[in-house]
C-alpha cells in the first residue's frame, strides 16, 4: 500500500483551502485518508500553513511519499531539513544535539525571512494607501479650484448683467422728475 502525503481540497469555488493528509495512493483526492496532518491556506499573503511537524516527520521516516506541492510545503517548514539532519546523526556524521542546534539555527533564519516578508506586505499596503490618499487629495483640490473658478465667473457675469440695469435705472430716474 503506497502511502502519500498530499492535499485534500476544501472551501468554496474560487477560494480553496487544503487539508494536508496522509492517504493511500489509490484513494481519491478528497476521499478517505489515514491521518490529517494540518491545513494549508493559499488565500492569505504569505500562505498560512499549520500542521503537526512531528507526525509529518514520522510519516516521512516511515516511507510516505509527498506530492510535489506537499514536498514544497514540508521543505519550507523544515521537515525535510530535520529528516536530513537526523539521518546524518544516525549515520554517525555528528551527534543528535549538533543536529538539533543546526536545525534551530536554520529555523531562526527561516522565521526571520518570513517575518521580513510579512513586514514588507504591511509596508506596501501602507504605502499604497498613502499614495491613493494623496491622489484623492489632488483630485479633490482640482475639483475645488474648478468650482471656485466657476463661482467667480458666475459672479462676474452677474455683476456685468446687473451694471447696465443699474445704469439705465439711474438715467431714467432723473428724467421722470
Amino acid at each position: 500500500m503506497p502511502v502519500k502525503i498530499r492535499l485534500s481540497r476544501h472551501g468554496k469555488k474560487g477560494y480553496p483551502f487544503y487539508h494536508i493528509v496522509v492517504a493511500d495512493g489509490r484513494a481519491p483526492r478528497d476521499g478517505r485518508y489515514i491521518e490529517r496532518l494540518g491545513v494549508y491556506n493559499p488565500n492569505t499573503n504569505p500562505a498560512t500553513i499549520e500542521f503537526d511537524f512531528d507526525r509529518a516527520l514520522d510519516w516521512l521516516q516511515n516511507g510516505a511519499q509527498p506530492s510535489d506541492t506537499c514536498r514544497t510545503i514540508l521543505s519550507g517548514k523544515g521537515v525535510f531539513m530535520k529528516k536530513h539532519l537526523l539521518e546524518g546523526a544516525k549515520k554517525g556524521a555528528f551527534s543528535v544535539e549538533v543536529a538539533d542546534e543546526k536545525f534551530q539555527a536554520w529555523m531562526s533564519k527561516k522565521n526571520s525571512a518570513i517575518i521580513a516578508q510579512k513586514e514588507n506586505v504591511v509596508k506596501d499596503k501602507e504605502a499604497d494607501k498613502k499614495e491613493r490618499f494623496e491622489a484623492e487629495a489632488k483630485v479633490k483640490e482640482a475639483k475645488a479650484q474648478a468650482i471656485a473658478k466657476k463661482l467667480q465667473d458666475e459672479r462676474k457675469a452677474a455683476e456685468k448683467a446687473a451694471a447696465p440695469v443699474v445704469a439705465e435705472a439711474e438715467t431714467e430716474a432723473p428724467a421722470a422728475e
